[in-house]
């Protein structure tokens, strides 16, 4: 099943909308007898997104769309909300009382035994298990295999287009740029008269806005022992002064203000005017030489034509970490997808938070960022992001190899 999708997703570009003969040519390599949609009250958004549905109407009862791996797709609608799906192909049937939507739906899936939800098993991936218990119980009751729509989903939510991929270089030439020059000015403001982390934030904001980029938070600016904290947030109440001496960590992300724009995200960090202490320096070299392991476990994969998935990426990473001595500060997983959204809906390198057996597929994009955090004293993260593409994969940006002085 896992080559048969690497296979098929290389010559699959990212839809716009749903394209039902590439979901079905899908559900065919993956030997599934459809993929069920169920929605109520907005519970999956994945689903309006993959079907291509607007998300602005009431949905105050449950309907069902069943895309076949042959065949007319069919609805299963509420008689109060009957249009809710008419924006999609397919036959409609309609119900009232529970007994009719049980009786409906049986009738709907007769003849496909080995369904696709948005379900993951002991909700190993959370990011995918929107379909409630009592439902996959209902289904399995009438003899259906529900097993998890994780890699369908990261097909057609995750898989870039050549044109979002364009939108991710031209961000990083950008943000790579602002970064540097941030690292400059911080060192001149500590030098002529002092700074803190909310200012550099706002100087970030102000250079990311002349550049016509677009972010939805932060970006992190850490000084001290705040960049232990790997989710820091400075504010203008919170904000501590960046002296001379101090470990800063930077972490910031945009993407071009357009529409499906594929963000950049990266994180370095460094010291002010002077050089790094010997334990700085060890644990720079060991979560660089971990986030190295990391794409190197990527790109031999890739190479290969061979399948990887999230977790073993990860444990590529956390294994040098682990070999080093420091594996109990490592508290989160090595990486994340990227797409329009920060966070997105593909394969995550993680086999710490989640064991993510979805597939790193071609075309998609994500960061590559082990950290060792020290409460109270500080913390080092290195960030890359890398774009995954038929037999090969690369890191998009500038790597930093050693801890910046400025």
């Amino acid at each position: 099943m896992c080559r048969g999708l690497w296979i098929f997703v290389h010559r699959t570009a990212k839809i716009a909308g749903m394209n039902l003969a590439s979901i079905q040519a899908a559900l065919r390599d993956q030997k599934l007898d459809g993929w069920l949609f169920y929605d109520h009250h907005y519970r999956d958004p994945l689903a309006y997104r993959i079907l291509g549905l607007g998300e602005t109407s009431l949905v105050s009862r449950r309907w069902f769309y069943l895309i076949p791996a042959e065949g007319e797709p069919k609805k299963l609608v509420h008689r109060i909300e009957a249009g809710k799906l008419d924006a999609l192909p397919g036959s409609k049937a309609a119900y009232s009382s529970w007994q009719e939507l049980e009786q409906q739906l049986d009738a709907m899936l007769a003849g496909r035994n080995r369904i696709a939800m948005q379900y993951s098993p002991r909700n190993a991936i959370m990011y995918i298990s929107l379909v409630d218990a009592g439902t996959v119980e209902l289904l399995r009751g009438m003899g259906k295999e529900i097993v998890s729509s994780a890699n369908l989903v990261s097909q057609f939510e995750a898989v870039l287009t050549e044109d979002q991929i364009a939108t991710h270089f031209v961000a990083q030439q950008k943000i790579d740029a602002i970064l540097d020059a941030g690292w400059k000015e911080m060192g001149s403001r500590v030098r002529s008269g002092g700074t803190d982390e909310f200012a550099m934030v706002e100087y970030f904001c102000e250079a990311m806005g002349r550049e016509g980029l677009l972010w939805d938070h932060g970006p992190n600016v850490s000084v001290g022992a705040n960049s232990a904290d790997s989710h820091y947030d400075p504010s203008p109440a919170s904000s501590k002064p960046i002296r001379r001496g101090d470990f800063v960590l930077i972490d910031i992300w945009a993407k071009l203000e357009r529409a499906n724009a594929c963000f950049y995200d990266i994180t370095w960090t460094g010291v002010v005017d002077r050089e790094p202490t010997e334990r700085e320096q060890e644990i720079f070299v060991t979560v660089r030489d971990a986030r190295d392991a990391a794409i190197a476990k990527v790109q031999e994969a890739f190479a290969a034509r061979r399948p990887i998935a999230g977790w073993e990426a990860d444990d590529a990473a956390r294994n040098v970490i682990r070999q080093a001595g420091f594996g109990e500060w490592f508290t989160h997983r090595t990486g994340h997808n990227i797409g329009p959204v920060l966070h997105g809906n593909g394969a995550n390198l993680d086999n710490l938070e989640t064991h993510d057996e979805r597939l790193i597929l071609p075309n998609t994009c994500f960061s590559v960022e082990p950290g060792i955090y020290f409460p109270g004293e500080f913390g080092v993260r290195s960030e890359v992001d890398m774009m995954a593409r038929t037999g090969r994969a690369e890191v998009t940006g500038r790597i930093q190899t050693e801890l910046v002085r400025v």
